[in-house]
């Protein structure tokens, strides 16, 4: 999917409440799963023990940690959305999270990206976005998201 190019900040402001991008499929394999796992230090079994995961897990499989799911939003973002050109960009928070269904080894997931506000800050702009991750072929979202972040003005040279 090509992506969606907001032109400015005013653009955003005029699509608050409404779904600007999806992004594409992004698989989550075991080896993503184990990646995170020894990343984290989270090795709990219904993550990285496929064998017992099939046996004991309501699941059937292994599943992502919820952790993943929602540190897969910048790549997801990336990989969709075009912002004006900013010197910085830095993760400023989330006002809510919430993992309603399981991401299960194998599955792909993609974003829906809505602006939820645009606010002035010193320097930039502070933008909240509503983000719903779906896994393909659940009936509920594997993550809802309110997510927070800056962008700090560009300065001549800057990069997108």
């Amino acid at each position: 999917m090509p992506k969606v190019e907001i032109r400015d900040l005013e653009e955003l402001r005029k699509a608050i409440g409404r779904e600007v991008a999806v992004s594409d499929w992004l698989p989550v394999t075991q080896e993503r799963i184990d990646l995170f796992a020894e990343a984290t230090g989270d090795r709990q079994w219904i993550h990285v023990d496929p064998a017992r995961a099939r046996a004991e897990s309501p699941f059937g499989d292994t599943v992502a940690h919820g952790f993943l799911t929602l540190s897969l939003l910048p790549r997801l973002a990336a990989d969709t959305l075009f912002l004006p050109e900013t010197k910085l960009v830095v993760n400023y928070g989330l006002n809510r999270v919430r993992f309603p269904s399981p991401v299960r080894s194998g599955q792909r997931i993609r974003a829906h990206f809505s602006p939820a506000a645009v606010e002035d800050v010193p320097g930039g702009a502070q933008l909240t976005w509503t983000v719903t991750i779906e896994a393909e072929g659940n009936e509920k979202p594997a993550c809802v998201a309110e997510t927070v972040s800056r962008r700090y003005a560009a300065t001549s040279g800057g990069k997108r």
